[in-house]
């Protein structure tokens, strides 16, 4: 297996060769639209494989991918040529095309956000002049108010509370379940 880094550097390079050479040297009118996007080497340096694009030749035309695939195809010995002379390595790599779908995503992904943003501001909209169907606060205790002496966190009025209800300040239960009274000494 090869060096990673020197596998980047000639991945690089065999993508701008070939760029060039689509875009400068051969004539065929089926690579008019090709852009060569990315490009990834096999580790033992034997296979490239080139990622591609296609542009229409105006931004209503629909690019003709079958076109620059059959294109592509017809230029690969010419194109692995130059990439030989190009690179100096001794074994030139062969050269797969492969179209490059990271923008039909992209434009499909950006067609469901602007879906989602239009039911976001429909449920906005609905939700402007609504108002909620029971009361605002279901939580709020209804009826008499609360004594401050009764408040839940307050210590002396649960006491209070307790005292009222008929039990006693016997204090906590001793092991033998008896109660400790004011008078009893506890022991150990």
């Amino acid at each position: 297996m090869a060096d990673p880094a020197r596998a980047r550097r000639l991945s690089k390079r065999i993508s701008e060769i070939v760029a060039s050479a689509i875009e400068y040297e051969i004539k065929d009118p089926g690579l008019a639209g090709v852009t060569i996007i990315d490009s990834k080497m096999s580790g033992d340096l034997h296979d490239a494989t080139l990622y591609y694009t296609v542009m229409g030749s105006t931004l209503d035309d629909a690019p003709d991918y079958e076109g620059a695939a059959a294109a592509l195809e017809r230029a690969k010995g010419v194109l692995r040529s130059k990439v030989g002379a190009g690179t100096g390595v001794r074994f030139t790599p062969t050269l797969t095309f492969t179209r490059d779908t990271v923008s039909d995503s992209v434009q499909r992904m950006e067609e469901l956000l602007a879906r989602a943003r239009a039911a976001d501001a429909d449920v906005a909209r609905v939700r402007e002049g609504a108002s909620p169907a029971g009361d605002p606060d279901p939580y709020r205790v209804s009826g008499a108010e609360q004594d401050d002496e009764n408040a839940p966190g307050d210590d002396a009025g649960r006491v209070a509370a307790r005292r009222g209800a008929g039990q006693s300040d016997m204090g906590a239960p001793t092991a033998n379940g008896e109660g400790a009274g004011d008078d009893d000494e506890l022991q150990d």
